[in-house]
C-alpha cells in the first residue's frame, strides 16, 4: 500500500474531480424554489427543455427495454457474451422480463390513454409517466454521467478512512458509506441507492452492508422534504420538521441493522474475488495520510476521458432501462390499489389505538395515511392535507419521510438494482421503520405544538 512516488498530476487528479463531484452532488444552492443542488438544477433545466417530449421518451425507453429483454431471453445468455454490459442489462430473470413487459404495456396505455381510466388517470398512470418518470429521466441523466467523479477519483477512499471510527461502531458499516448517505441527504435518495448498488457490484460492500445502506441511508433529500411539508401547508415549520426527521431517522439507523431482516443478511460479497476493504491503519500513518494515499492510488487508475464518458453512459442506460420499468410496473399497481380500493384503510386500522395512545388528533383519518406511503412517499401528504389539526399533519409528513421505502421510487429502485433485498424484505423494513419512528415523531410533535 505504501507508495510515496506521487506527482503533482496525481494530486490534481484526486482534488479537482472530487471537488467537482462534491459541488455537483452535495453543495446546497439557494434558488427561488428553496435549497437544492447543482445536479437537481441541471435536471430541472432538462425537464423544462424537454417537457413536451419526456413522456414519449420514457415510454419508448420502457418499450425498448421490454423488447430487448424478451429478445435476450429468446436468444440466450451466451449469444450476448461479446457485450457483457448489454448481457447484464437485458438478460434478466423471467420475473423481471415479465415485469418489464407489463411496464411497457402500462406505459403505452398511459401515453395513448388506452383502456380503463384507473390505469391512465391523473392520480395513477399520468402521475408516474407525466411527472415522476420525467424527474427520474433528468436526475439519472446527470447523476449517471457525473457519478464517476464521486466514485473513481479517491473521494470514497479518503472519506471511508476518515469516517470508519464513526460508521463502524454506530451502524456496523464501512466508513465510505458516509458518502452515500450524504449524497442522498443533500441530493436525492435515488443517488444514494445508485451509489450503493454500484459499490456493491464492485465488491466494496457485503450483502448485509449493501442492504443496510440501501434501506437505511438512502435518505430523503432536503428538496423533497420541502415539497412534503409545503403540501401539508406547514412550510414555516421546515426547520423543526427536518430536525424531527433527522432525530427519528438516526434512531432508526441505530436499530434497523441490529434486527431482522437486515441482521440476517450474509456478510459475503457479490463474487468470490471481492475482498472488501481493509480498515486497518498501518504503523507510521494517521487516519488522514492513510486515507489520502488510498485516494491517490485509486485516482491513478483513471487514465482516459473516454473510459469516464463510457462509464457515465453505461450508468445512465443502466438506470433508465433497469429502473424506469420497475417504477412503472410496481408504482402503478400500488397507486391503482391506493386510489381505487379501501386496502390501505383496512391496513391502517391497527394503528388507530397507537395514534390514540400517542394523543394524535383525528386518529382515524391519520391511520389511513400511515401505510399508503409504501406505494408512494407523497401520497400521505396529499391525503393528510385535508386534516385540520396541525400536529397531525406534521406527524404524518415527518413519518412519510422517515419511512424511506416507497415502491414508486426507492423501493422500485432497490428491487431493480443489484442490492440483495426482496419485496418481502422491503415490506417488513417499511413496517419496522413505521413502528420505530412514529412514537419518536409524536413525542417531538407534542413538544413543538
Amino acid at each position: 500500500m505504501k507508495n510515496n512516488h506521487f506527482t503533482i498530476k496525481d494530486h490534481i487528479k484526486v482534488i479537482i474531480p472530487s471537488l467537482i463531484g462534491i459541488f455537483l452532488f452535495m453543495s446546497p444552492i439557494q434558488t427561488e424554489e428553496g435549497l437544492t443542488i447543482p445536479i437537481a438544477i441541471l435536471a430541472g433545466k432538462v425537464q423544462t427543455l424537454l417537457a413536451d417530449q419526456l413522456s414519449a421518451i420514457m415510454m419508448v425507453i420502457i418499450v425498448i427495454t421490454a423488447i430487448m429483454s424478451v429478445f435476450a431471453k429468446l436468444i440466450g445468455r451466451e449469444k450476448l457474451k461479446g457485450t457483457p454490459f448489454f448481457q447484464q442489462l437485458f438478460h434478466v430473470s423471467t420475473f423481471w422480463t415479465i415485469t418489464r413487459v407489463i411496464a411497457a404495456i402500462f406505459a403505452v396505455m398511459v401515453y395513448f390513454r388506452i383502456g380503463p381510466e384507473f390505469v391512465h388517470g391523473e392520480a395513477t398512470g399520468q402521475l408516474l409517466l407525466d411527472d415522476l418518470l420525467h424527474v427520474l429521466f433528468a436526475v439519472f441523466l446527470f447523476a449517471g454521467l457525473f457519478l464517476p467523479l464521486l466514485m473513481n477519483f479517491g473521494l470514497l477512499e479518503l472519506f471511508g478512512t476518515l469516517m470508519t471510527k464513526i460508521m463502524r461502531p454506530l451502524f456496523r458499516l464501512p466508513g465510505r458509506s458516509s458518502i452515500d448517505s450524504l449524497a442522498s441527504w443533500v441530493g436525492d435518495g435515488t443517488i444514494g441507492v445508485l451509489l450503493t448498488s454500484k459499490q456493491y457490484e464492485e465488491g466494496y460492500y457485503t450483502k448485509r452492508e449493501a442492504a443496510v445502506i440501501g434501506t437505511t441511508f438512502s435518505v430523503v433529500s432536503i428538496t423533497f422534504s420541502l415539497v412534503v411539508i409545503s403540501e401539508v401547508e406547514l412550510q414555516d415549520m421546515f426547520l423543526p420538521f427536518y430536525g424531527t426527521v433527522l432525530v427519528a431517522g438516526f434512531i432508526a439507523a441505530l436499530i434497523m441493522p441490529r434486527i431482522p431482516p437486515l441482521s440476517r443478511k450474509s456478510n459475503t460479497y457479490v463474487n468470490e474475488e471481492a475482498e472488501g476493504l481493509s480498515e486497518e491503519i498501518p504503523k507510521g500513518d494517521n487516519v488522514f495520510t492513510f486515507g489520502y494515499r488510498k485516494a491517490l492510488n485509486r485516482a491513478k487508475k483513471e487514465t482516459s476521458v473516454y473510459k469516464f464518458i463510457k462509464e457515465g453512459g453505461q450508468n445512465i442506460l443502466d438506470m433508465w432501462m433497469g429502473v424506469a420499468p420497475v417504477v412503472m410496473a410496481f408504482g402503478l399497481i400500488a397507486l391503482i390499489i391506493a386510489e381505487n380500493t379501501p386496502v390501505f384503510q383496512w391496513l391502517g386500522m391497527p394503528f388507530i389505538p397507537l395514534l390514540e395512545l400517542l394523543q394524535i388528533p383525528a386518529a382515524e383519518a391519520a391511520s389511513e395515511t400511515i401505510l399508503i406511503g409504501f406505494a408512494d412517499m407523497f401520497l400521505p401528504a396529499i391525503f393528510a392535507s385535508s386534516i385540520e389539526a396541525d400536529i397531525t399533519r406534521f406527524t404524518i409528513a415527518a413519518l412519510s419521510v422517515t419511512q424511506l421505502i416507497y415502491m414508486s421510487e426507492v423501493g422500485g429502485l432497490l428491487l431493480g438494482s443489484k442490492v440483495p433485498v426482496s419485496f418481502k424484505d422491503l415490506a417488513i423494513i417499511f413496517l419496522l421503520r413505521t413502528i420505530i419512528t412514529l412514537p419518536i415523531i409524536a413525542i417531538i410533535a407534542h413538544i413543538i405544538f
